[in-house]
């Protein structure tokens, strides 16, 4: 049966993944952020999973803002790497798992979640960037299959956090029930605190952000109460991306080991973070 192995909240600044395609990653300006990445790099590569999913917001690069769902999952064999607008990164396609995707689909719609389904999807650095962060030589081909799964925090109103730690609770038993033998990994991603237009362009709040790293471990049910509203007046307009962190670690076990964290201003405007959590105990 499947087996939830690690989970890995992060960061998904496009310009991360921008330094790493041009080589600029021990630049005065990256090397801090990189620096902090290596040590859950190298647990990770001793710790492969099968699988992936990843939760992520997309940019209006692979889904029209014209129809913008709460949650979706992708359910296709290939999700081509989006252009952006300068090209697609220079990373290679990624891989899907078309029947875990179906059994979560199946799972989750009937444990009360209306889930939208891509057959095709191409995923932009929502999704590419963290799995940069993971894997940073992939080579000609990423080191796990992927299961895309989107979540709005572009649209008002966005999905609460009670609801995507819930969403998340819902994954772990329809992971549960999945009888492949496969190991897999979760992704949280975006944040930390930044917006990034209006008056509190800039804006950072790196207290709130150490209070939401701890609790992400420790009292998730502390973030799941937050609004909307206390998010967005505490870690910016972006800072919403948080709740994204909130499905990861609905689905892992109610007790998870820290194994790294890193924590760096600014990356682009934005606080960057990456916290590691292996789900099998001690």
């Amino acid at each position: 049966m499947s087996e939830v192995i690690w989970g890995m909240v992060t960061s998904h600044v496009p310009s991360i993944g921008a330094a790493m395609d041009h080589g600029k990653t021990q630049d005065p300006y990256w090397k801090p952020l990189f620096d902090g990445y290596q040590p859950a790099r190298e647990w990770m590569a001793e710790h492969r999973p099968d699988v992936a999913i990843v939760i992520y917001n997309d940019h209006a690069n692979g889904v029209d803002l014209d129809v913008v769902p709460a949650f979706a999952i992708g359910t296709a064999d290939r999700y081509p790497v989006a252009d952006e607008g300068w090209g697609p990164r220079p990373v290679p396609e990624v891989v899907g798992d078309p029947d875990l995707s179906q059994h979560l689909i199946e799972h989750l719609i009937d444990d009360g979640f209306d889930m939208t389904l891509f057959q095709e999807l191409d995923v932009d650095h929502g999704l590419t960037v963290p799995l940069s962060i993971y894997c940073p030589d992939p080579g000609e081909a990423w080191p796990c299959r992927v299961v895309p799964l989107l979540v709005n925090v572009i649209q008002y109103p966005q999905p609460t956090a009670a609801r995507c730690y819930a969403l998340g609770r819902a994954i772990g038993r329809a992971l549960a029930s999945y009888q492949p033998d496969v190991k897999v990994a979760i992704f949280g991603t975006g944040g930390m605190s930044h917006q990034l237009a209006g008056a509190r362009a800039g804006f950072v709040n790196p207290k709130f952000d150490a209070m939401f790293l701890e609790a992400i471990q420790t009292d998730p049910e502390r973030l799941a109460a937050l609004s909307r509203e206390e998010l967005i007046r505490q870690a910016g307009s972006e800072g919403i991306e948080l709740i994204m962190w909130l499905v990861m670690r609905g689905a892992m076990n109610d007790e998870i080991r820290r194994i790294h964290e890193t924590y760096h201003v600014p990356a682009s405007n934005t606080a960057a973070a990456l916290a590691l959590f292996d789900n099998r105990g001690d």
